[in-house]
């Protein structure tokens, strides 16, 4: 368990934001793949009581002995960019209800919040991407959940895979213009129209219609559960791509409530 504190953070479009943590903690870090990811505790902004941050591996104990008004929150985010030589690492946070402030949850309302300084808890979980050997090409497919993770698979495997991403984000202002890919990439991005539309149901319907080149490949897809299983079926059953290259995360569960 890594003991962090907020360096800064930006907002670089409407519906994300990139939060840089840092401490001497982060030499404990050990870069496990690319879509490597943790857990982050965090006191929820509007709490009145000073909130109890885990120490240690056993969380769930220590949170356990805490009165209710005393647990942090906590959500799972990948590490979007990592610097150890300078104690420090970037998450993005895909933020909810930005039309709706009252409505967002508390990730967003403390990525909206949070300042240098900020004290939060970080417990790494390692990695699920592993491309399959023999693979000619990559499929990566996400919603904005999902968006760190991949564009750090793309930047750090510039070299290597050429990818076919399906990235689908909130709006058109979410599209970035500036990412690094491997030679012969091509992401297509997937703007929703439709601001009530389950998250991920547009990647989904895309994967299933697209026309994808041919070739063994790896596929790694993440985000809202029902799309990441939807789009492992519909590889295995329509494709028949082999289980074990599929790398399949179900995020979040759309409608539910996190942690």
């Amino acid at each position: 368990m890594l003991s962090l504190t907020v360096q800064g953070s930006e907002q670089p479009s409407p519906h994300f934001m990139t939060v840089t943590l840092g401490g001497e903690d982060v030499q404990h870090l050990q870069r496990s793949g690319f879509d490597q990811s943790g857990r982050l505790f965090f006191a929820d902004p509007d709490a009145a009581a000073e909130v109890f941050l885990p120490s240690s591996e056993r969380w769930i104990l220590q949170l356990t002995l805490q009165g209710g008004k005393q647990r942090p929150r906590v959500r799972t985010y990948s590490i979007r960019r990592f610097r150890p030589e300078a104690s420090e690492f970037d998450i993005e946070i895909s933020l909810r209800a930005v039309d709706s402030p009252g409505a967002a949850g508390p990730g967003t309302r403390w990525a909206r919040a949070a300042e240098p300084g900020t004290t939060v808890a970080f417990l790494d979980e390692g990695h699920s991407y592993a491309p399959a050997p023999g693979a000619a090409w990559q499929l990566l497919v996400g919603d904005e959940s999902a968006l760190p993770a991949i564009l750090a698979i793309l930047e750090q495997s510039a070299a290597n895979l050429p990818a076919e991403v399906f990235l689908e984000v909130p709006s058109s202002e979410d599209i970035r213009s500036d990412v690094t890919a491997p030679p012969g990439s091509t992401v297509h991005w997937l703007p929703r129209t439709d601001a009530g539309a389950k998250p991920g149901a547009l990647a989904l319907e895309a994967v299933k219609q697209a026309r994808l080149p041919g070739g063994a490949f790896y596929a790694w897809t993440a985000g809202e559960s029902s799309m990441a299983t939807g789009i492992r079926r519909h590889l295995v059953s329509e494709r028949h791509v082999p289980k074990s290259d599929i790398s399949f995360r179900g995020y979040f569960s759309y409608g539910r409530a996190s942690l």
